[in-house]
């Protein structure tokens, strides 16, 4: 990897994180899908998980007195059927579909809420929230809008909202770092991986972006906050969807 490269992903993720830090997702689909261009799938999902585990992290830490921990706990049981299914069929998406996966997923939000009215207060809907939000995290790389899809229709504030999803995407992320991580060393080392020096740069951009996301996050109303959530999403899905359309040879 070039220094160039290495240069542009690290501060990708401060960019990304800020966003992450105001919107509490769409950081994380944008930086997969950036790094998705210069990486191969499995690098691309171990970066991600490696950048993205700290950006949540962080912003966990930051808003740690919001965390909702009793949510937390049964979307924790409802992700250990996902992690078994993927272990046992070990599966790496290509290139196109996880543009297409990427694409599709904002759309989520779009479903009617008068019929499909998930809350993630409720014990039932936070135990499938764990499962799927785990199922994609390891097939996409990423599951900010279905994640959403259980806190953007629920009674909880903008923070408590953001804290909680927070560290629900650091454990999806830590998961996804083994689950790729394991398989790529043992078969080709580290080479595919960007150099140490852009892991030592970009963590503390990381670290910044969240930080100055954060401080937005207190500027924008609760309805503000859900509206431009929606509408961000849904357009980098578009983006996404042209994206896997061209590497299927269909534009």
């Amino acid at each position: 990897m070039s220094p160039q490269i290495a240069a542009l992903i690290a501060i990708t993720a401060l960019f990304t994180a800020f966003i992450s830090g105001v919107f509490g997702m769409a950081g994380g689909m944008i930086f997969m899908g950036i790094i998705a261009i210069y990486l191969g799938v499995a690098e691309a999902m171990v970066v991600h998980g490696m950048i993205q585990s700290v950006s949540n992290l962080s912003r966990g830490a930051f808003l740690r007195a919001h965390i909702r921990w009793d949510i937390l706990l049964y979307i924790g049981l409802g992700a250990l059927p996902a992690i078994a299914l993927m272990a046992v069929v070990s599966f790496i998406p290509s290139k196109a579909l996880l543009y297409l996966m990427l694409g599709l997923l904002p759309f989520l939000l779009w479903l009617p809420k008068d019929k499909l009215a998930f809350d993630a207060a409720k014990p039932a809907h936070a135990f499938a929230c764990g499962s799927l939000v785990m199922l994609l995290n390891l097939t996409a790389g990423v599951a900010g809008p279905a994640l959403d899809f259980f806190f953007i229709k629920t009674s909880l504030t903008r923070n408590e909202i953001v804290a909680t999803k927070a560290v629900t995407m650091f454990g999806s992320h830590m998961v996804k770092i083994v689950y790729f991580g394991i398989p790529l060393v043992v078969e080709h080392g580290t080479d595919g991986l960007p150099p140490w020096w852009m892991f030592a740069i970009a963590i503390p951009l990381t670290l910044l972006g969240t930080y100055l996301g954060t401080r937005v996050l207190q500027r924008l109303s609760d309805v503000g906050f859900r509206s431009s959530t929606k509408y961000l999403v849904t357009g980098i899905g578009i983006v996404y969807l042209l994206r896997a359309a061209s590497l299927y040879g269909l534009i």
